[in-house]
Parts: C-alpha cells; sequence; structure tokens
C-alpha cells in the first residue's frame, strides 16, 4: 500500500494547529497496572469454556457442543432445521473441518448453497439477502462477553454473519480467549508479522442483533439475524 501526499498533509495539519511538526515517535508510557490483562488470566481452558457457555446464553444465543468428527452433520442439520439456504465463508478451514464434502450434499437436499467467492463481488451480498443461514468461524472467541470474533477477508465477508436469517459461529474450543484484550494481541501480532495478512475488517458478534433503546424492552432481530448459534468444538 503506498501513501500519497502524506508529507504535505503533516505539514498543512501541524501548521493549523500552530506548531511545528513532530518527527520524532511517541513513547508508550508505562503504566503502574493493567486490569485488563487480568481478567480471567489463570484460567483454565475448561474454566474459559464454561464463561463463554454462559455469557452466550445470557446474550441469548444458541450453544451447541460437537467434536471436530461429528461437525458436518451437526451443521447439516442445523442448516435444514433453520431454513432451505445457505452462504458459508470460504478458505481451507472447510476442507480441514470435512465441510466441503458436506456442504456438496447438502445441495441436493436444499434450496441453495452458496460458499462466499470474491470474484462474485456484490452478487455475495445479494445472495448473503436471500439465505436462510450465514456459517463462518470464529477467530478468536471473548469468554467474558460471549462474543464471536471475524477477520474478515476475501473468503468470509461480512454480509454472511448479517444479512441471513440465521447465523451459526463454528468456534473452535483452541480460539476462546479471556477477553477482548487478548483479541486485540492477536491483531496485533497480525499486523507485525511479515507473513500473515491484517484482515480487511474485524467483527465483533455477541449473540443475535438485539435492542433495548425504547422503553428498555429487549428487541432481538433488530438489525441482523434474529437467531445466532454458536457450535463448540471440542479439542481433541
Amino acid at each position: 500500500m503506498t501513501i500519497k501526499n502524506r508529507d504535505s498533509f503533516l505539514n498543512n495539519l501541524a501548521a493549523n494547529l500552530g506548531r511545528p511538526r513532530r518527527t520524532e515517535s511517541v513513547e508508550r508510557p508505562a503504566y503502574s497496572v493493567s486490569p485488563q490483562k487480568e481478567a480471567w488470566k489463570d484460567a483454565t481452558s475448561e474454566e474459559l469454556l464454561e464463561v463463554f457457555k454462559e455469557q452466550s446464553i445470557k446474550m441469548s444465543a444458541e450453544v451447541e457442543e460437537t467434536t471436530e468428527e461429528n461437525l458436518p452433520s451437526l451443521i447439516r442439520d442445523l442448516i435444514v432445521r433453520e431454513g432451505n439456504s445457505v452462504i458459508a465463508a470460504g478458505g481451507e478451514r472447510n476442507d480441514l473441518y470435512g465441510l466441503t464434502e458436506m456442504y456438496e450434499e447438502l445441495e441436493s437436499r436444499i434450496g441453495e448453497v452458496h460458499i462466499y467467492d470474491s470474484a462474485l463481488g456484490k452478487e455475495n451480498q445479494v445472495i448473503a439477502e436471500r439465505a436462510d443461514v450465514g456459517v463462518t468461524f470464529s477467530d478468536v472467541t471473548l469468554a467474558e462477553s460471549g462474543t464471536v470474533t471475524l477477520f474478515n477477508d476475501k473468503d468470509n465477508g461480512r454480509s454472511i454473519s448479517l444479512l441471513p436469517k440465521t447465523y451459526i459461529a463454528i468456534v473452535p474450543e483452541s480460539t476462546i480467549v479471556p477477553r477482548m484484550t487478548q483479541s486485540m494481541q492477536v491483531l496485533r501480532e497480525k499486523e507485525k508479522s511479515e507473513t500473515e495478512k491484517t484482515p480487511s475488517c474485524v467483527s465483533f458478534i455477541t449473540g443475535p442483533s438485539n435492542s433495548a433503546d425504547i422503553e428498555m424492552i429487549k428487541i432481538v432481530g433488530v438489525h441482523g439475524p434474529v437467531k445466532a448459534i454458536y457450535v463448540i468444538v471440542r479439542d481433541s
């Protein structure tokens, strides 16, 4: 990525602030306490899993548990239960978890099965809008808030989790971390890496869309999927 006109922009900004332009780096302060790093830091993976499940249910999400071996059949049954069409994220994890063959077999049973294809551009959004179900993997999962984190890229557009009536998040147990702090650390490492790509967008999803703006009455499905299902894949 090439940054154009940076110097002229920064010079003009400094001039309007009435001071010389700063060219030295800013030293990061050394904080005496870091409470954001303390929450759940000593929790075991089993304890984090239980926290995530409890919080997800509070956020009106349905929670399922399965093994890697049984994941394809469970996802297939959930899709059939929830509707007649599905849009799913692409990428190598579909092959890794045995979902590619399941999606191919599912095409003969329901109305439409679409794997997100960046070559189709905006057409993916049109398909997502009419889909009953959207399926993605969670890249980092936040136990404290019952949140799945999606690193959106060419195989995993935002529309998959935003436009269908039901959203299914596949949550590998290994992705569960205490809270937002750890997801930011993962992103920071991606940014510093010379081999990994930084996602074009990051989506944080905590249960189905809802709002209690009017008289504190909670309404689900206001601006997104009416139902969210988290499928936890237990580590072997």
